[in-house]
């Protein structure tokens, strides 16, 4: 949520962003926007004006009773009645126009970074850098499904008796990687000065409308029926939640945490959830990094984020490359964003593991995280960024070491969570 006051001053550079984001059917709200504040600022100034007056004439009517003069001093008090009338009256008017302003401001766009693509959506976004050969082997590299069912590491049949279609059942080896995966890229992060974190897995209706769109919302969370709860659909969500109305002390500036959380996504308007495999599931596991700093900072701290997610892939062996996100696919509350996507030797193509993104101050105004400098009191940014979700992370794994054998290389890195092991043989053909 951009700042009111430079909505008023900067009409139109309020408008050529949301051109930019090819949402032109936002183009009427500035000017509404811009002239329901002005009623309520309006409206303000004569509350102001009021109770100045009450003030004023409080002290009168004091003066006129100690003088014995009452006739004068109960026209006053009609005064007094006639004006708390009034400012009873401008006070719920003065409500009912600040609710307008903040729904229409909720959904207004976020001023986008001037280094940001222009591009309507992700077919236009433009790839930054690729890490690593992207090798295709000489032998046809299975379908990741077929990699976890031969070594009986899947079973989403069972998943979808129990829960449904979207689900699945990790076993064995396969759940092993997993776990290996995740302790690996906590301690990565870890090692990186990042405090470590596990949040809650439910978050208020208060928190969610802080840190995403209501868009976003319906097309990803899950509602607990009968409880102002979610189910996060990252932990970010509930990482930055944890700041809600807090007056941040600048000194303690930057908060660096990684977070695990397993994540719950209704994947509404995706394209659709696989049968047999697990790229697009309802349930997942993650490894995030979060980071609250001082606006001058914002971009070098997106810079150092995406580079970890590219250096943690890389120390698994798994090619992978950036992809700079453009306008018209960025979400409403994003300054700047950037994929990193791994290698499919199997596809032939990159695939998408992980986002970083800064939103500038629009989560921290939303839910009022404050810090306070040389210069005043100022909203801090906020950034966020995958380091690992799996199981996307692993279908890139499993994929870039796979054998023609059937055996699967584990990286160095991992193996001292997995027992020392080096290879996953198959169980069966």
């Amino acid at each position: 949520m951009i700042d009111i006051k430079f909505l008023r001053e900067n009409p139109d550079i309020v408008k050529e962003n949301i051109r930019k984001k090819f949402q032109d059917e936002k183009l009427p709200l500035v000017d509404e926007v811009i002239e329901l504040d002005a009623q309520n600022r309006k409206a303000k100034q004569e509350g102001d004006d009021l109770r100045a007056a009450r003030n004023r004439i409080s002290k009168e009517i004091g003066a006129l009773m100690a003088q014995g003069k009452k006739e004068e001093a109960e026209g006053k008090k009609a005064e007094v009645a006639a004006g708390a009338k009034r400012l009873a009256e401008l006070e719920v008017l003065e409500g009912e126009l600040q609710e307008k302003i903040t729904k229409i401001m909720m959904v207004i766009p976020n001023i986008i970074d001037p280094s940001v693509p222009i591009g309507k959506d992700d077919s236009q976004n433009v790839e930054i850098q690729k890490y690593g050969e992207p090798v295709v082997p000489d032998f046809e590299v299975p379908y990741h499904a077929d990699i976890l069912e031969s070594i009986s590491g899947l079973d989403k049949d069972a998943a979808g008796r129990t829960s449904g279609n979207g689900f699945y059942y990790l076993m064995g080896d396969a759940a092993r990687i997993h776990s290996a995966m995740i302790s690996y890229a906590r301690d990565f992060m870890i090692d990186k000065g990042f405090t470590y974190c596990i949040p809650p897995f439910m978050i208020r209706s208060s928190v969610v409308n802080g840190v995403m769109s209501f868009a976003e919302m319906e097309a990803m969370m899950y509602k607990i029926e009968g409880e102002d709860l979610y189910l996060i659909g990252t932990s970010e969500h509930s990482m930055i939640g944890k700041f809600k109305g807090e007056m941040v002390p600048e000194e303690s500036l930057p908060i660096t945490m990684t977070s695990y959380s397993p994540c719950f996504r209704k994947e509404v308007g995706s394209h659709g959830i696989e049968e047999r495999g697990v790229y697009r599931v309802h349930q997942f596991e993650k490894q995030e990094m979060v980071v609250l700093c001082k606006p001058e900072d914002s971009m070098d701290w997106y810079n150092k984020m995406w580079s970890y997610t590219v250096e943690f892939f890389r120390s698994l062996d798994i090619p992978v490359r950036t992809l700079e996100c453009c306008s018209g696919d960025l979400a409403d509350l994003k300054v700047k964003s950037c994929d990193v996507e791994a290698w499919s030797p199997r596809q032939k193509k990159y695939f998408e593991v992980g986002s970083c993104s800064t939103l500038g101050d629009a989560q921290a105004r939303r839910l009022g995280i404050r810090t306070k400098g040389e210069n005043g009191t100022y909203f801090v940014h906020t950034l966020n960024n995958t380091v690992l979700a799996t199981p996307r992370g692993l279908i890139a794994f499993l994929e870039n070491n796979v054998n023609e054998d059937g055996t699967i290389n584990i990286p160095e890195a991992l193996r001292p969570y997995m027992g020392g092991k080096d290879k996953i043989y198959p169980t069966r053909k």
